[in-house]
């Protein structure tokens, strides 16, 4: 069973992926890498060059038409879910996690991210309005994942835990 964990950027979606592919023994793939392989390129420099609308296709080609094995986790980026008929890809493909974070906590994590395309250079007011502002627009997507877990305080046994019945 492929596991997508999906969420805002900043939620922990990589960092909990690896874990969690240790822990069950799985596969793990930061989606964003694998686009920055693709491309030759950062994130960050596709952006700028390509514009957002080409780094979406291509995110969606490279979630969809990836050969990912069963027993993998798979974290993607932030607006992944919420482009073309991802979600409903992923929910029909494998089991979704949403791990929610609050907007405070997000914009703690992320003031200081250089990695960031859509925040560079924010000040931490401007960061949290564009958190808030995203977080609306996206939370109709990210809904949709079969699992919606607080990722504040989970630890990798509370997501197995979590995830259990879909494993079998």
């Amino acid at each position: 069973m492929k596991i997508f964990l999906i969420g805002f950027m900043g939620s922990g979606k990589s960092t909990m992926g690896r874990k969690l592919a240790s822990y069950l023994k799985y596969e793990f793939i930061d989606l964003d890498k694998i686009l920055e392989l693709k491309a030759g390129m950062s994130i960050s420099d596709f952006f700028e060059q390509n514009g957002e609308d080409d780094f979406r296709k291509l995110e969606k080609n490279t979630l969809q038409g990836g050969n990912f094995n069963d027993h993998t986790i798979i974290a993607t980026g932030g607006g992944a879910p919420c482009y073309f008929d991802n979600m409903d890809w992923m929910n029909n493909n494998g089991v979704t996690v949403y791990l929610t974070m609050p907007s405070k906590t997000l914009a703690s994590r992320l003031k200081h991210a250089s990695d960031r395309p859509l925040i560079e250079g924010m000040t931490e007011e401007e960061l949290l309005q564009y958190i808030n502002e995203k977080l609306n627009e996206r939370e109709p997507s990210y809904k949709k994942a079969q699992f919606i877990i607080s990722g504040i305080d989970l630890t990798v046994e509370k997501l197995a835990q979590y995830l259990e019945p879909s494993l079998n």
